[in-house]
């Protein structure tokens, strides 16, 4: 007995009218997250964003990063997000434009998050060289916590979704307070250097998260200066 119907206009299921790059990375993640949970150890080592010294760095790790996250509301969240706004943008751009956006974005705030945290270093190392026993406590910590998470490329899909749709009006949750995109952005990315240069919100990599606005915005810039941002490349 069948449960639900499919027909070729692509009704049934329940992922069935998702689009294809939001559907994989959906799974993905949802996969990985099952395989953290059965070997919690191996998978953070592995697959988690180490800074470059740390004796867990692999290179693969600024890509597999973005498929981790620390716990079942991180990755909901985050998932819930890209289907939302993502889902529009893969519609506008198609799979193989939305993916590069989605990578590029990812991958560039994992290179603001770990230039932030390079910096950080340069400072403790200087400060560790004059006997400081606090500075080489901070920079062993530095090299054993691992960053994991959408965030940074789910940012970026926000910041696409606002240069597109500036004036669509977004309610958020809680509070339940409506704004157009473009000042929900801003509101945010406000947010998020303000909590990064003060410190606040710890165990959050706010400056990952203002990387991947950074980046959408440049590569949505560049692709309007080229007149190619509503251009597919499927």
């Amino acid at each position: 007995m069948s449960y639900y119907s499919y027909d070729n206009q692509g009704r049934g299921g329940l992922m069935a009218n998702v689009p294809t790059a939001i559907k994989n990375i959906i799974i993905i993640n949802v996969l990985v997250m099952i395989m953290t949970m059965l070997n919690e150890d191996f998978m953070y080592k592995t697959f988690s964003l180490f800074y470059p010294t740390s004796p867990f760095f692999h290179w693969w790790q600024p890509v597999t990063h973005m498929f981790m996250h620390g716990g079942f509301w991180h990755l909901f969240f985050n998932m819930y997000t890209l289907y939302i706004f993502g889902s529009v943008l893969e519609r506008v751009w198609g799979t193989r434009k939305f993916l590069v956006f989605y990578f590029v974005t990812g991958l560039g705030a994992a290179l603001i998050h770990t230039g932030v945290e390079w910096i950080q270093m340069q400072s403790w190392l200087g400060q560790a060289a004059e006997g400081s026993a606090a500075a080489l406590s901070s920079i062993h910590a530095l090299k054993m916590t691992p960053t994991v998470g959408a965030s940074g490329a789910i940012y970026g899909v926000l910041m696409g979704y606002a240069m597109l749709y500036p004036d669509s009006v977004l309610t958020l949750i809680f509070p339940p307070v409506s704004m157009k995109a473009k000042w929900f952005v801003l509101i945010f990315a406000a947010i998020e250097l303000l909590t990064g240069v003060t410190g606040t919100g710890g165990g959050i990599a706010h400056f990952a998260h203002l990387g991947g606005l950074i980046f959408g915005y440049l590569l949505i810039l560049y692709w309007k200066r080229n007149h190619t941002l509503y251009s597919r490349m499927d």
